[in-house]
């Protein structure tokens, strides 16, 4: 079965998370409701900067030098190192940009069932084979709804 991680949002630690489970052999896809990598970046005025230097804001395997070389950048410069690092890392493919998450709900076994399992089941899975998670996105640009469950991927409100 292949072992997919969905991620909302295209922020920094959306990008960490895509990259980290891409490592550990998962199949991420990544929810992210405006048009390109930024997060909180994206809703700052331009002359905004970081309030911590360079070393204190940056990937452990993606230093800034690449990218700018003042200790304080601003957020352009910030916009500028985020998508530099999805492009390092190669992460474009797994991104879903322009979709919004509008409802998670996990579908499976009962409330009371769930209560008496040992953490994470004791088998290293947090859930047993039989649950699914369902999840609603819109497309930010055409309003459609689409739904992710199970490892049918997604499909339009139509069922396609």
């Amino acid at each position: 079965m292949e072992k997919r991680v969905a991620i909302i949002g295209a922020g920094t630690s959306g990008l960490l998370a895509c990259k980290y489970t891409l490592e550990k052999g998962f199949n991420p896809i990544v929810f992210e409701a405006e048009e390109g990598v930024r997060g909180l970046w994206r809703h700052t005025i331009e002359f905004t900067k970081l309030q911590t230097t360079i070393s204190t804001y940056q990937f452990s395997d993606f230093l800034w030098h690449s990218v700018a070389k003042e200790e304080s950048p601003n957020s352009q410069q910030v916009l500028h190192y985020l998508n530099s690092y999805v492009q390092r890392f190669s992460l474009f493919p797994y991104i879903k940009f322009n979709t919004k998450v509008m409802e998670v709900e996990y579908v499976g076994e009962s409330s009371e069932e769930m209560e008496t399992w040992e953490l994470w089941g004791g088998n290293g899975r947090p859930f047993f084979s039989k649950g699914t998670w369902h999840i609603a996105v819109q497309d930010t640009k055409t309003f459609s709804i689409e739904f992710a469950a199970g490892p049918e991927g997604l499909v339009g409100a139509d069922g396609r």
